[in-house]
């Protein structure tokens, strides 16, 4: 019989494509929902249950094999107060890995973040050797988890996956692909900062490694493609899936720096012009391969999104 996997945050944007990508792999999968709705399309069966307070939990991990652990806070709900982040991110995955422990399940895969490593920017490529340092109340909280894991004593493993891109993206990617989809010329034709990304498809790829791996894992990997893309090299595979030219004007990036800082938006341009570069060396020992070149993956994403 193929392995039974528990999941959480199958509703979400990641875990959907997570949910999909391990049904269509050969996986049981067992979703655990915070309320009931309609089971999501893939799963084999669910579980409803509140990991904040811990119910139906030993129905929940009953047979399974693994567990992949997505739910939580995140980075993108801004504002929220580290309470918050602690209660959701932290100790709800805390409590679920304990039950996991109990339910004698295989192997713990939990969703944290490369933020549990740095934080929105780095002067240098981002290794797993690196100590990691986060800068805000989501990466902390996140780097907590991954810590609380450790101690409990279970085989786990943290993929801390770069800027997520795929079908039904929120945030900054899905702000970038509204802007790519305007008809108008951008002024970032020579913003350099380079940024390190990673597909839905390379997520899920990532974690289905992480599954078929022998032996204890436990650590935290670094998720993100080879291929780290500046801001108008992105648009340019954006506009490019949309059959039209990348239209991008030459200003001068000090001249865009100015701008954001007379109207407050310093923390933008960092994202714009600085670099985030990773690398994947623990997974790619593992076998793990990105399921698609990053320019090829972000024209799919222009494409599906009309």
């Amino acid at each position: 019989m193929s392995q039974l996997v528990a999941l959480t945050g199958a509703t979400g944007f990641i875990g959907r494509h997570v949910l999909r990508s391990l049904s269509q792999r050969g996986y049981r999968v067992r979703v655990l929902l915070r309320r009931p709705v309609d089971v999501p399309e893939g799963a084999s069966s669910a579980v409803v249950g509140d990991l904040i307070r811990p119910m139906n939990m030993a129905a929940a991990l009953a047979g399974v094999d693994a567990v992949v652990h997505s739910a939580g806070l995140a980075h993108a709900m801004s504002g929220a107060p580290e309470d918050d982040y602690r209660t959701l991110n932290t100790e709800a995955t805390r409590r679920l890995a304990e039950a996991a422990a109990k339910a004698r399940v295989r192997r713990f895969v939990f969703l944290s973040s490369i933020r549990a490593q740095v934080g929105a920017s780095a002067p240098g490529i981002v290794t797993e050797s690196d100590t990691p340092m986060p800068t805000d109340a989501y990466g902390r909280s996140k780097l907590d988890a991954e810590r609380a894991l450790a101690d409990i004593g279970l085989d786990w493993v943290a993929l801390r996956p770069v800027l997520v891109y795929g079908a039904g993206v929120k945030g900054n990617m899905a702000a970038l692909l509204r802007l790519a989809r305007t008809p108008y010329p951008l002024p970032l034709g020579r913003l350099s900062g380079r940024r390190s990304l990673v597909s839905t498809e390379s997520l899920s790829a990532a974690i289905a490694a992480v599954l078929g791996a022998d032996g204890p894992l436990n650590r935290a990997l670094i998720v993100a493609d080879p291929d780290a893309q500046t801001l108008p090299e992105m648009l340019r595979a954006l506009r490019a899936g949309l059959g039209r030219r990348p239209n991008l004007v030459p200003v001068p990036s000090g001249l865009i720096g100015l701008a954001c800082r007379l109207t407050g938006r310093e923390a933008i341009y960092a994202r714009l012009a600085e670099n985030l570069i990773a690398r994947s060396d623990g997974l790619a020992a593992l076998g793990w391969q990105p399921a698609t070149a990053t320019p090829e993956g972000l024209g799919r994403l222009a494409r599906s999104a009309g």
